[in-house]
C-alpha cells in the first residue's frame, strides 16, 4: 500500500502547489522581517560612531580650551568643558544600547517557520501510522 501523502499528490497536486507556495510566502515574511531589524541595527550602530567620533573631536577641543585656561579657569568654563562632549556621548551610548536590543520581538530568525517545519512533519508522522 502506498503512503497516504503519495496518494494525496497523485489525486490533488495542486495542493502540493499550494502548500509550496504558502513557504515561500512565509520565508519572503521571515526574510523581510530580518531585513528591516538588520537595517535597525546598522542605522543605530552607524549613529552610535558618528555620535562617538563627535563626542572625541569635542573633548579634545575642549581639552585644548581648558589648556589655554589653566591659569584662571572660571568655574562655570568648566562645567561647559565637560557638558558639551558629553552629551553627544550619552547619544553615542543610547544609540549602541538600541542597536543592541533584539527589536520588538525576541523569537529567534525564521521561527514561525520552524514552527511550521515540525509541524508539518508530525502530520507526516501521523500519517504513516
Amino acid at each position: 500500500m502506498l503512503h497516504p501523502l503519495f496518494h494525496l499528490i497523485a489525486s490533488q497536486p495542486q495542493l502540493l502547489g499550494d502548500h509550496a507556495q504558502a513557504y515561500g510566502e512565509l520565508i519572503s515574511t521571515e526574510l523581510a522581517a530580518q531585513a528591516t531589524a538588520l537595517k535597525r541595527r546598522a542605522l543605530f550602530g552607524a549613529m552610535a560612531l558618528c555620535f562617538l567620533g563627535v563626542a572625541i573631536v569635542l573633548a579634545g577641543v575642549a581639552l585644548m580650551l581648558w589648556a589655554t585656561l589653566v591659569p584662571a579657569p572660571a568655574q562655570a568654563t568648566v562645567w561647559v568643558l565637560v557638558l558639551v562632549p558629553a552629551a553627544p556621548t550619552v547619544l553615542a551610548l543610547a544609540c549602541y544600547l538600541r542597536a543592541r536590543t533584539g527589536g520588538a520581538t525576541d523569537d529567534p530568525a525564521f521561527a514561525e517557520l520552524r514552527r511550521q517545519v515540525q509541524a508539518d512533519m508530525a502530520l507526516l508522522r501521523g500519517l504513516g501510522t
